[in-house]
């Protein structure tokens, strides 16, 4: 080796190794999203659908606090709370609540299907939200993900919609709202930091939630189903999202975005292999469908 080559090595490996590191912070968050489905099925086999979102957001929120106590973060500026409450309703609260009452009645490889949809939709809503005009390609792509996912739906559930479709139809936008305000927030905020505080926010609705549905709602504590309740608090909704973004910032969101196309594919792998569940054919066939959709509004928007 020359000494001029020597010299530069050092280089090339620091250019590296942010690239891996981000690469693998991503997987990691993806992976931990993938899993979300199946641990709130878990959740479902001890806790009713209300105290299971309300406790899920509780231990979530006391993890976020202690990230920000911890690393003595200040409260974020008055203009960023109403983004917050966005990103709250939606994140935090709409898409929890929504697909958990969805799982009551829908299967996680099925739900799975459906929720694929949720990077169309973002970006969708993102659009219009920022003024930006994707290519007529873009919206080709989104309308044919959008197209195969609502005929799969149709087909599972004997041709019409049913009550657990339309709570997962509702998620998809709720979340995609949250997603867009959070998104535009993170441009001012770290991302870690976003989901945080919006955790911290909802926490005295969680502690009213937690104490009227466990009220309420019958409880039979079992080891899956509290795996389920912290898996889906600690792993799905605090550490998924921290690795997620710490990820994004190390490769950028493009690249990161291609990572999120395994999602539906590794929750219909997650809902063999934790739930036993028997997947028709049409499940994989569907979710490759809205994969390849996702790939093409990646590439030409």
């Amino acid at each position: 080796m020359t000494a001029q080559n020597s010299a530069t090595l050092p280089t090339t490996i620091a250019v590296k190794n942010p690239v891996r590191r981000g690469t693998a912070l991503a997987m990691l968050g993806v992976v931990a999203f993938s899993l979300t489905f199946p641990a709130t099925a878990w959740g479902l086999e001890s806790f009713g659908p209300w105290s299971l979102v309300a406790l899920r957001s509780v231990l979530a929120a006391a993890i976020a606090g202690a990230f920000l106590l911890a690393r003595r973060v200040p409260l974020p500026a008055r203009e960023h709370w109403a983004g917050l409450a966005v990103v709250a309703a939606g994140v935090v609260v709409g898409f929890p609540m929504l697909t958990t009452l969805a799982l009551t009645t829908s299967t996680t490889s099925h739900a799975a299907v459906v929720v694929g949809l949720l990077p169309l939709t973002t970006a969708a809503l993102s659009a219009l939200r920022t003024g930006a005009r994707p290519s007529r390609a873009f919206w080709a792509a989104a309308l044919a993900g959008a197209a195969v996912v609502l005929g799969f739906t149709l087909a599972q559930s004997g041709g019409a919609l049913s009550a657990g479709d339309a709570y997962l139809f509702g998620a998809l936008l709720v979340c995609a709202a949250g997603y867009t305000e959070g998104g535009r927030l993170a441009r001012m905020l770290p991302g870690w930091q976003v989901i945080g505080w919006a955790l911290v926010l909802c926490l005295p609705l969680s502690l009213a939630g937690s104490a009227i549905g466990l009220a309420y709602e019958p409880v039979h504590l079992s080891g899956h189903g509290l795996a389920g309740l912290i898996w889906a608090a600690a792993g799905s909704t605090f550490l998924g999202l921290y690795v997620w973004y710490r990820g994004m910032a190390e490769i950028g969101a493009p690249r990161a975005s291609q990572l999120q196309l395994a999602q539906p594919l590794l929750t219909l792998v997650w809902s063999v292999a934790l739930l036993g569940e028997h997947l028709s054919p049409a499940a994989p066939a569907a979710a490759c469908a809205v994969l390849v959709c996702i790939a093409v509004t990646q590439r030409v928007k």
